[in-house]
């Protein structure tokens, strides 16, 4: 299903095509794809408000797939291992930012279903060295959305500083955040969630929240840290008003509409805002370490790979709780 002109989820965008199987290059693995979970990355994509560097393009970044050959110099992979593959595709190794472990902000780096053609579709290519092991225990299913939703949720916990026994406030409570709550939960922390859906409230309380509101509501204490993972710059003079003298805001957004004049007052106090910007190799294997540990699990729903349009849509009027994901083959 592949993206080549940039329009609204509405239209429809992406157009079922038949290609060759992707040809294989040095130290790189082809996959047949299992599932690739559907993310809002992946809908900022295909409406234009994040731009690949050229069209056509397959979306897709949370893939799930089998190892069906390899090129050169790919010694650790064999045939029929499963395998994922993220949003980070690969990284130069050698800049400054790599060579710090923070290859999730290299300027050479290059994103699977962004620069790389990505998981929705039926085989992928795939840097050898960056694909991740999944537990044995998961569906493929359920180990999509792990791959993006999962993986940067947890980074967007560590950036915020979050402590074990602290109060934290999620604002939005789509796919990152429904697995982020269940990190913190395992943590001991207080979960106060913000959404707009009453839908949404009630799934938060139902997988631990001791609060559930809107943004106009004000949660019985003010927090300790808190993750926005709504793409609206409006609601960071809300949240910081809701948030302590020293406490944190990570903002995990990877495209925001601009953040308002605000007064001073509201950071004042050594209050922190910072951004969240993708995630390195080492927090996908991480956290798919804590998985199985923390028994994390995704709400899926599921669609077909000839029905991706109707899950970006879905997806953008917040149709269900939890996460699509696409099953392309079984």
């Amino acid at each position: 299903m592949r993206l080549f002109q940039s329009s609204l989820a509405e239209t429809a965008p992406l157009r079922p095509v038949e290609l060759p199987k992707p040809r294989l290059a040095h130290g790189q693995v082809r996959l047949r794809v299992l599932a690739c979970g559907v993310c809002h990355t992946d809908l900022h994509i295909v409406e234009g408000d994040i731009h690949p560097p050229k069209l056509p393009i397959t979306p897709g970044h949370q893939v799930v797939g089998i190892v069906e050959a390899f090129g050169n110099d790919v010694s650790s992979l064999h045939i029929g291992d499963r395998v994922g593959v993220p949003w980070l595709y690969n990284a130069c190794r050698t800049c400054e930012f790599c060579l710090r472990g923070e290859e999730n902000l290299c300027p050479r780096a290059n994103f699977t279903g962004f620069h790389i053609n990505g998981g929705f579709s039926e085989f992928i290519l795939a840097d050898a060295r960056y694909v991740l092991p999944l537990p044995a225990s998961l569906s493929d299913e359920q180990a999509a959305p792990l791959l993006c939703a999962g993986i940067i949720g947890y980074r967007s916990l560590r950036k915020a500083g979050l402590q074990p026994g602290e109060r934290l406030g999620l604002i939005g409570f789509g796919a990152s955040a429904h697995l982020a709550i269940q990190v913190a939960r395992d943590w001991g922390c207080e979960v106060y969630v913000f959404t707009r859906s009453k839908a949404h409230r009630r799934y938060a309380e139902e997988l631990g929240a001791v609060w559930a509101g809107g943004i106009e509501d004000y949660p019985p204490k003010l927090l300790d840290r808190a993750v926005l993972f709504a793409p609206v710059g409006d609601l960071v003079p809300p949240i910081l008003e809701r948030l302590r003298p020293g406490g944190t805001l990570a903002i995990n957004a990877i495209y925001m509409s601009p953040i308002p004049k605000m007064d001073y007052q509201l950071i004042y106090g050594e209050r922190t805002v910072r951004s969240v910007a993708n995630a390195t190799y080492r927090d996908g294997v991480d956290f798919l370490q804590l998985v199985d540990k923390m028994q994390i699990r995704s709400s899926v729903f599921l669609y077909p790979l000839a029905e991706a349009n109707r899950a970006l849509l879905d997806l953008k009027h917040s149709r269900f709780k939890g996460e699509a994901v696409l099953v392309i083959q079984r």
